[in-house]
């Protein structure tokens, strides 16, 4: 008598048990060596981030003086419970490093193959043989410009904006002031007397800071852009009516030639668009402030010059011109705080996932900031940048 079962003979021989492979905790040592490129003077992590990573049984060590110039001394973070120490070489040794600006092609040198950077980028100030280098010694680098929020925003590159946006507006009030370069005007409004005129060039996260922050002093803000959507967004997020309108040059320069103080704020695919001429500015009023923090990518007023934080203006048709890259430097500590308070949690997250492999597979905004895996370039931008091979990130790690 035959009997009927509904399972095949080799699903009814015993089968293996499949379960589920639990995640290992990894240990971090994090190696923050001091900056050594001219006016940076940010750090990545504060005493604080470093407290709360070794509480988690990590391991930090910092080069000696590292933090000085965001008014954190060393004794700090060693209470914190870092290792302090003077040799650049031991640092740059650690399993993963820690960097505000990209590491210069003689800190490569002193770094072990296979050792995870978590730096900026800063293509644009870039070249091949760093990345080169990278292949050599196989490391795996992530850019904080690169990563993303679980909405898809930036995190690193909004917080950095929204300082340099406020600051724009801080730096053109002392600039009116000046003694023998501004016209002794008082940023805002007071009775009785026409409220300072400021006209924002672009409408995205330097832009609304900007307006926030004039606006909260009591100015007269108009912003030009041409994004319908991005002006749009704008009014909404600053919950009132301001004059805004797209490019176009007889009412752009209408209203330059009427403001006290004009920043640029538009950003480009390769570099920033020049949408201010200089016969535009020949215009302006004598003693008006330019403010254009777009010069980190060429500068959207023709008459911008690269300048620095020790001499950080010049005059150039009777207008004053600020045009220092990287203005959140300026604001060191909290500059630091702000990178500091994006990095730690993708740092614990790391470490909870078990390691920078895991948590690429697990986390797709960390993934994306990876632009070298093991040596590999992974990012089509970079490749098409400097015409190098890549290979993407997903194809790779799934």
């Amino acid at each position: 008598m035959s009997i009927y079962s509904p399972f095949s003979k080799s699903q009814l021989l015993p089968q293996e048990e499949k379960l589920e492979v639990a995640r290992h905790k990894s240990e971090l040592f994090i190696g923050i060596p001091k900056e050594t490129s001219y006016q940076e003077r940010r750090i990545c992590l504060t005493p604080d981030a470093v407290s709360s990573l070794v509480s988690h049984g990590h391991r930090v060590m910092i080069e000696a003086g590292s933090g000085e110039c965001s008014s954190y001394t060393d004794k700090e973070y060693s209470d914190a419970g870092a290792e302090i120490t003077q040799d650049t070489k031991k640092v740059l040794g650690c399993p993963m490093i820690l960097k505000v600006e990209p590491p210069t092609l003689a800190e490569l040198e002193m770094m072990n193959p296979q050792t995870i950077v978590i730096s900026a980028i800063q293509l644009k100030t870039q070249k091949k043989e760093y990345f080169e280098a990278l292949a050599t010694k196989r490391i795996t680098a992530l850019a904080f410009e690169f990563i993303k929020d679980e909405d898809g925003s930036y995190p690193a590159v909004k917080s950095l904006s929204e300082i340099a946006g406020t600051a724009s507006v801080l730096i053109a009030s002392e600039l009116m002031i000046g003694e023998n370069i501004g016209k002794g005007l008082l940023f805002g409004n007071i009775t009785g007397v026409p409220p300072t005129k400021v006209v924002i060039i672009g409408a995205g996260t330097v832009a609304e800071y900007a307006a926030r922050t004039a606006l909260g002093l009591g100015a007269t803000v108009k912003v030009f852009d041409n994004s319908i959507t991005k002006l749009r967004r704008l009014q909404n997020t600053l919950n009132q009516r301001i004059f805004t309108s797209t490019i176009q040059e007889k009412s752009l320069l209408k209203a330059l030639r009427r403001c006290d103080v004009a920043i640029g704020a538009m950003k480009g695919k390769n570099r920033a668009p020049i949408v201010v001429t200089e016969t535009m500015v020949e215009h302006m009023k004598k003693g008006a402030v330019i403010v254009d923090v777009s010069i980190d990518t060429g500068g959207c007023f023709e008459t911008s010059e690269v300048t620095t934080h020790e001499k950080p203006t010049f005059i150039k048709n009777g207008v004053i011109h600020y045009c220092v890259p990287n203005i959140p430097s300026r604001y060191s500590k909290t500059a630091s705080m702000s990178i500091s308070n994006i990095i730690s949690p993708f740092l614990l997250h790391i470490a909870d996932d078990g390691g920078i492999e895991t948590a690429i597979r697990c986390n797709r905004g960390l993934k994306h900031g990876i632009y070298s895996y093991h040596g590999v370039l992974t990012n089509k931008a970079i490749a098409d940048w400097f015409n190098l091979e890549y290979r993407d990130i997903n194809l790779i790690v799934f």
